[in-house]
């Protein structure tokens, strides 16, 4: 009996069989290309925003399908599943940066900047990590002084998602005092702001059609209506509301991936022959992947659990950090062994596998470490 994820409907299966054509048919086939040059075209984002895949759980009135967080881990899953390249950046662009500013801006800062991120005109950007701070995000240095009717920012980040590539940034930035309480989120706005410059495009193992990259501010400016939230000091409490998300969103990433390395596996070690027979047909293989897919099958049923969770608006932070460890985990160690089986093969680049293998590192690492959600869980005993 097929499993059928208890968030689905018979119209996200109609929107999603339809997307599923779109990925495979427009933006597979240059997949390669993007990860020569290290960016995906933004003629992909603008046919993503035709599709209506981006912004999906944003309401109509700015630009979205006014679906639940259902359609984003479809969207996620489909285009993880099919052409990977694109992942990353949609995920930070429509499913973290858009949720900032659809929950903590003005009514105009949302009809200012979610329609053109909904049709994938703007990409969004969240500048949090700086040189020496990385899960600690209460030690953060660039700072926002208030001048005249804006903000001089200054400051360095690094490893920025959509780095090359955004119109919008969240800025993490200090505008008070040390510690929490100083922090304030502040979208800038790239094109034509002097004193801001992106650095190189970083040469990472993995993700390499995603663009990640540092980012310089000296003394630029940003109107005072782009401060998120309506007051200063409130962006340390944001970024915390707003965690459980992404890590859920990792999660969701986390298992699509484990599904397909293991689906790439088995069919490639039911055609690969040793000693005469099938791959599969030695013990070693088929009890492995057996393992793999248990695994992936239990990852399955409690992200699913989590995103009927996050839905209802009940998905606390220790049950995101669960979430977000345990599977990414699980990512990196099925990717090993899925490459195991595929011997030397799938150490070429040509075979999806190979790649799998180098983009499932990073899981481990952004959106907090593994160590840190550990920590967090723990706190919780």
């Amino acid at each position: 009996m097929e499993y059928r994820s208890s968030w689905m409907t018979e119209e996200l299966d109609v929107f999603r069989s339809q997307f599923r054509k779109y990925l495979a048919k427009d933006l597979a086939p240059h997949a390669e290309k993007w990860r020569q040059q290290k960016m995906v075209d933004r003629s992909a984002w603008r046919g993503l925003g035709e599709m209506g895949a981006l912004l999906t759980s944003v309401p109509e009135a700015y630009g979205g399908l006014g679906a639940t967080f259902a359609y984003d881990a479809a969207v996620f899953e489909d285009i993880e599943s099919v052409v990977p390249e694109v992942l990353s950046g949609v995920t930070v662009s429509s499913g973290i940066v858009a949720h900032y500013i659809l929950n903590y801006g003005s009514e105009e800062q949302k009809r200012r900047w979610l329609p053109g991120m909904a049709r994938g005109e703007l990409i969004g950007a969240i500048a949090m990590t700086e040189p020496g701070t990385g899960s600690d995000l209460q030690s953060v240095r660039t700072t926002a002084r208030r001048q005249g009717d804006g903000y001089l920012i200054n400051g360095q980040k690094t490893f920025i998602t959509n780095g090359q590539t955004a119109d919008l940034i969240v800025v993490v930035a200090r505008t008070g005092g040390p510690g929490a309480k100083g922090l304030s989120l502040i979208v800038v706005e790239t094109a034509a702001n002097e004193g801001f410059r992106r650095g190189r495009n970083l040469d990472k193992i993995g993700l390499h059609a995603s663009d990640t990259s540092e980012l310089f501010f000296e003394d630029v400016v940003a109107p005072a209506e782009n401060l998120l939230g309506g007051e200063e000091g409130k962006g340390f409490v944001q970024l915390m509301q707003q965690l459980p998300q992404e890590r859920l969103i990792i999660a969701v990433c986390a298992v699509a991936s484990m599904e397909r390395a293991v689906k790439l596996t088995v069919d490639y070690t039911k055609e690969r022959k040793a000693f005469g027979q099938p791959i599969i047909e030695f013990q070693n293989t088929a009890f492995k992947l057996a393992e793999r897919k248990t695994e992936a099958m239990i990852a399955r049923v409690f992200v699913d659990w989590c995103i009927g969770r996050l839905v209802a608006g009940d998905l606390d932070a220790v049950t995101a950090s669960m979430a977000k460890w345990w599977c990414t985990q699980k990512q990196v160690e099925t990717a090993d062994e899925c490459l195991q089986l595929h011997g030397g093969y799938g150490y070429m680049q040509e075979y999806p596998i190979s790649r799998m293998f180098v983009d499932a590192r990073i899981q481990k690492i952004y959106g907090g470490t593994n160590e840190v959600m550990k920590l967090l869980i723990a706190r919780s005993l």
